[in-house]
């Protein structure tokens, strides 16, 4: 028997937990639940009773140790009770009831009443006829809307939050899905509060609770209990961080009180469910189309049946044909074709370790003309490793071995050195080793990588317990601001002495602080000379393309003594040359951000091809002295930003959109996330990136890789060419539809379709073959051609113009074959099916054309689109079933052709293909005879 015991504040209690018991918080509850342990599962606390109670009587109550943690059996008990910590709150709607809803749309219910009036009339055969065809259209509508939603709901899950979290004395990297009540948590700066949490260790917490309170400025915490009196709204918890909001800074531990809908953020996140999405610019122009040829469609329609009426045909046939043309002309698909193409194009980009969190980006990618990359971990490999040491007192050292492991050793001309044996180096490595958060586990880094470097430089040595042995009293983290970190620490064995300051950081703002430097264990004055030197040992060791670190330790900040350099290779990562290559070449301007010295940014830029003959670089310090205008004139010409922070990356960002730029931005840290939501495309890094600004994001790069953002670019392009070559397929169905009735009509002839045909047709237009056009491979010269114009509309002068001519060639030579069936005229059932089947054959053709607007069927393989091969055989055998299937002959009141008909009506159908190829040819001529433009190649 499992009770559930709920100490919330406001929520009811169960029953026989008495009110006063509650009043009381007597340890006599915390003696209850120990002695039913077995019996009674641990309670959720409600964030405002655990911020009045004492860290040890939360802990008591729930059962769990601060510092152990909690035992694996322990956490799938409690997960069996309290479930995942997830929201699972959206109430499906049964499959049936969406199926329903289909027959909503107004055009199906004007063809539900031309099958009643069919009835009426004893017309039963055009009733049930009409009665399929509904049937066959519906469920083509609603299997397309049902493929919309859950591709959409599988982008949902592409982002899993993680956390840091004890158990059974071990610090474990997990889902924060996995978290139960009682777990303890760590936080560190930029990460995402997994679960509601009461707070038993802070160091300078603040946390940003915009997400939940609307409070834009972070709020500050603290782990003392909060009294009674003052604990009023969530606002006033100050040892409380809840579940979703975001760490700004500082790091803290805390113990989980509540998950999932039990968190203080359910409540706020089902009202966020209940928010609908945006639709995406590319949509939205769909509808706008949609309902323009709504109209335009309407109105032919009623004047094609105010004309047929005149002329005396029967009225409920006209009805019936009006109708049917209107299901077929309007392309009421587009929209969700549009919806579904952008969505599968995502998911194809997970597979490209590139994750889309807001369609809209999709669109924006194929428009991007700047890159703006960090270095770090995005052009280079961010696997840091000491090669290089320099001493204060001149010596040069090499280090061998890559990895964060002790393979490798230290070498002084010639002699390996281990452990203390020389004072200088060690002073440098025990200072890397002690101001250092890192850890290395089982060759395992966990932490950041310039400082796992420093460990395992120390395990080289031997010397990596030199951490264990002082005990840390001050901290000044590191920034990408300030660009150095200092701890203040004692030696376990002289904790009554005062303490040790050791710092790690850039070198110019490093040597600030010093005034002397160390000569062989003893601290003299440092002279210019001195700094001269350490000056030019920086510099080459930055034009080798090593990032160079600067330590010193002392007894007083501002005073300290000078322990020399470490360089650090940081290779760039493969491919990344070709991809930066091919980028430049198409007209995108790439620039790389970097907080490393100008030498270090250069050799790396001139490595990667970023930085040539005319390139110039800036650093951080001088854009500050430039406003918005200023930066926006030199901006074009800069590839290389150095010593840069991230909120120099903002200034960036807005001057080259102030130059009319499309920007895509990368970053990882806290401070970067304004810059990513300014930027056209912000991009956070999936290993490195904080949850901060992952969330501010439009992309996120999961494995860190430049290279990503170029498939990701090419991917937009062939997503959006794709939605261009299946709108031109439908309109030139659709207007090609409209004008045959309609001249039909005009000229007097009888119909040359019935309804049923013309709804298959409509089948056809929407459905499969469509679909298959929006999944067509990304063509692999797209990234060479330059970025869209984002002012372009998707239906382009040359789009209309092929759509037009497609149309015409379909209208003449559907008319042509009923008017060469028809010279008895008397309309036979021979007569609709050679019409309706020339139809649909130009309209196979037509779809085979549309799969490119650029590149020949030829040179795109004919079965390099499998899904379209199957959508294409599947009409054929349809129509032939139609054909020679008595069932359905009698439906569409059709009758058996000969081969020859059929091979009569292929050639003549295939013109459509011809005529289209031709127009790409002479296009090809054009563009030949025309200079490419250098399109924003020098932003």
């Amino acid at each position: 028997r499992s009770v559930r015991v709920d100490l919330s504040g406001g929520r009811q209690p169960e029953p026989w937990i008495s009110r006063k018991m509650l009043k009381k918080r007597e340890p006599l509850l915390v003696e209850h639940l120990s002695k039913c342990e077995d019996e009674t599962m641990v309670p959720v606390l409600a964030s405002k009773k655990a911020s009045e109670l004492p860290v040890n009587e939360v802990a008591c109550i729930l059962q769990a140790d601060l510092q152990y943690g909690l035992n694996h059996g322990e956490v799938t008990r409690r997960r069996a009770y309290h479930g995942w910590n997830e929201f699972d709150i959206s109430e499906e709607e049964p499959l049936w009831k969406k199926y329903i809803s289909q027959f909503k749309n107004p055009l199906i219910m004007l063809l539900l009443a031309s099958a009643v009036i069919s009835v009426l009339m004893h017309q039963f055969d055009d009733a049930v006829s009409i009665t399929v065809a509904i049937i066959i259209v519906v469920t083509v509508a609603f299997v397309q809307e049902y493929r919309s939603e859950k591709s959409l709901e599988e982008l949902g899950k592409l982002v899993p939050p993680e956390c840091h979290c004890v158990r059974e004395g071990n610090l474990e990297h997990l889902l924060a899905r996995e978290l139960v009540p009682g777990d303890t948590v760590c936080l560190s700066v930029g990460e995402r509060v997994p679960a509601d949490l009461r707070l038993f260790e802070a160091a300078d917490l603040s946390i940003d609770e915009s997400s939940l309170t609307g409070e834009t400025s972070p709020c500050g915490k603290s782990t003392a209990p909060q009294p009674a009196a003052t604990n009023g709204d969530i606002t006033s918890r100050s040892n409380v961080a809840f579940m979703g909001t975001l760490v700004r800074c500082g790091k803290a531990k805390g113990i989980v009180i509540g998950t999932g809908e039990n968190s203080e953020f359910g409540e706020v996140f089902k009202m966020m469910q209940a928010e609908e999405a945006p639709k995406t610019p590319l949509q939205k122009s769909m509808d706008l189309l949609g309902k323009q040829l709504s109209l335009y469609s309407f109105g032919i329609i009623g004047v094609i049946m105010l004309v047929g009426w005149l002329q005396g045909k029967h009225i409920l046939d006209m009805f019936t044909i009006g109708v049917s043309l209107a299901v077929a002309a309007i392309p009421e698909g587009l929209p969700i074709v549009v919806t579904v193409t952008l969505a599968l194009g995502v998911m194809r980009m997970v597979k490209k370790r590139a994750i889309v969190k807001k369609l809209p980006i999709v669109e924006t990618l194929g428009c991007c003309n700047v890159i703006c990359s960090d270095k770090t971990g995005t052009l280079t490999k961010n696997e840091m490793t000491v090669t290089h040491l320099f001493t204060s007192d001149g010596l040069h050292a090499e280090v061998t071995g890559v990895g964060y492991n002790n393979a490798g050793e230290v070498i002084l001309d010639g002699e390996v050195i281990h452990g203390f044996s020389n004072s200088s180096i060690s002073k440098i490595v025990e200072a890397g080793c002690v101001c250092n958060d890192a850890v290395i586990r089982n060759n395992t880094l966990m932490g950041r990588p310039t400082e796992g470097a420093l460990i395992a430089l120390a395990m080289k040595m031997g010397l990596e317990s030199v951490q264990q042995e002082y005990i840390r009293r001050e901290e000044h983290p590191f920034t990408s601001e300030q660009k150095w970190m200092a701890v203040k620490c004692v030696h376990r064995t002289q904790q009554d002495k005062p303490g040790v300051y050791f710092m790690k950081g850039a070198y110019e703002l490093l040597i600030r602080c010093c005034t002397t430097y160390n000569s062989k264990g003893l601290a003299l004055p440092i002279t210019q000379q001195q700094r001269e030197l350490y000056q030019q040992q920086k510099m080459y060791m930055g034009t080798a393309g090593l990032r160079v670190l600067a330590f010193a330790s002392g007894s007083e900040m501002g005073q300290l003594t000078f322990l020399g350099l470490v360089g650090i290779i940081d290779p760039p990562r493969t491919g990344v040359k070709e991809a930066v290559g091919a980028l430049i070449s198409s007209g995108v301007a790439i620039k790389m951000i970097t907080g490393d010295s100008q030498e270090t940014a250069v050799s790396i830029a001139s490595r990667l091809g970023l930085y040539s003959k005319g390139s110039q670089s800036l650093s951080g310090e001088e854009a500050d002295q430039m406003d918005i205008q200023q930066l926006s004139r030199v901006v074009p010409r800069i590839a290389v930003f150095y010593r840069a922070s991230p909120r120099h990356k903002l200034k960036i960002v807005k001057s080259l959109q102030n130059i009319g730029a499309v920007v895509a931005m990368t970053g990882d840290g806290v401070n970067d996330a304004v810059a990513l939501k300014a930027a056209d495309i912000g991009v956070a890094m999936g290993q490195t990136g904080t949850d901060v600004c992952k969330e501010a994001a439009d992309m996120i790069l999961v494995d860190d890789d430049f290279q990503t953002i170029m498939s990701a670019i090419e991917e937009g392009k062939g997503i959006y060419n794709n939605i261009k070559n299946f709108v031109r397929f439908q309109l030139s169905t659709s207007i090609a539809a409209l004008t045959l009735i309609s001249l039909a009509t005009l000229m007097n002839f009888p119909n040359p379709l019935n309804a049923m045909q013309i709804l298959w047709i409509n089948i056809i237009m929407d459905g499969p073959p469509a679909q298959s056009l929006g999944v067509e491979p990304v063509d692999k010269d797209v990234i060479r051609k330059p970025p869209r114009n984002v002012k372009d509309s998707i239906i382009t002068r040359s789009l209309i113009v092929k759509i037009l001519v497609s149309s015409f060639i379909i209208v003449c030579g559907t008319l042509f074959v009923f008017w060469r069936e028809l010279r008895d005229n008397v309309i036979t059932p021979r007569d609709t099916t050679m019409t309706f089947t020339c139809f649909v054959f130009f309209d196979m053709f037509n779809a085979l054309s549309s799969r490119s607007q650029t590149r020949f069927v030829h040179e795109m393989g004919l079965c390099s689109n499998k899904m379209f091969c199957y959508a294409v055989l599947g009409s054929i055998m349809g129509q032939l079933l139609v054909i020679y299937f008595p069932p359905l002959q009698k439906v569409f009141q059709t009758e058996s052709l000969s081969i020859f008909d059929l091979i009569f009506l292929i050639g003549l159908t295939s013109s459509v293909l011809f005529v289209s190829e031709a127009i790409k040819k002479i296009e090809r001529g054009r563009e030949r005879n025309q200079k490419p433009e250098a399109f924003f190649h020098e932003v």
